[in-house]
C-alpha cells in the first residue's frame, strides 16, 4: 500500500457537490492499493499514518504525530498512486490492485482507523471526488509499506 500524506489545516472531499468527508487540522492521506497488499499491509499503513511525526513541537521540529496533536485523518482512495510511470508517457495501471481488492482493503483501513483514532473521515471508493485542502507547510510525504 502507498499513501501520499499531506499535513493540512483543513480538508474535505465532495462527491456530486455533497461533502462526504471533512477534517480540520490533521492529515489527508491519498491511498493506493497494490495487488500484493493484504490486511497486514492495512495495519502497517495505519500505524504509520497515526504515528508518523510530521507536526511541529514547541521548537518547530517535526516531532509530533497525528495521535500526539489529536488531528483528523481524511482517507481518500486513489488507485492512480499505484500506477507504473517508469516508461512511456501514459501511466499503466497493471500495478494497481483489482477494484474488488482495492475496495475491500480501503474499507478495512477506514474501519480500523475509526477503531483506533477519534477523528476519521473518508472519501467514497471509486467515486469521482473533488478534494479540497489547505496544505500546511506544505508538508507532503509518500509512505510505502
Amino acid at each position: 500500500m502507498k499513501a501520499l500524506i499531506q499535513r493540512v489545516r483543513g480538508a474535505r472531499v465532495e462527491v456530486a457537490g455533497e461533502i462526504v468527508g471533512a477534517i480540520d487540522q490533521g492529515l489527508l492521506a491519498l491511498v493506493g492499493v497494490e495487488p500484493q497488499d493484504d490486511p497486514a499491509s492495512v495495519a502497517k499503513l495505519l500505524h504509520k499514518l497515526l504515528n508518523y511525526r510530521v507536526f511541529g513541537d514547541a521548537e518547530g521540529k517535526m516531532n509530533l504525530s497525528l495521535k500526539d496533536v489529536g488531528g483528523g485523518l481524511l482517507l481518500v482512495s486513489q488507485f492512480t498512486l499505484a500506477a507504473d510511470t517508469k516508461s512511456g508517457l501514459r501511466p499503466s495501471f497493471s500495478s494497481a490492485a483489482p477494484p474488488a481488492l482495492g475496495a475491500e482493503l480501503f474499507e478495512q483501513l477506514v474501519e480500523l482507523a475509526r477503531q483506533q483514532h477519534p477523528q476519521v473521515a473518508s472519501g467514497r471508493f471509486g467515486a469521482d471526488m473533488q478534494v479540497h485542502l489547505v496544505n500546511d507547510g506544505p508538508v507532503t510525504f509518500l509512505l510505502d509499506v
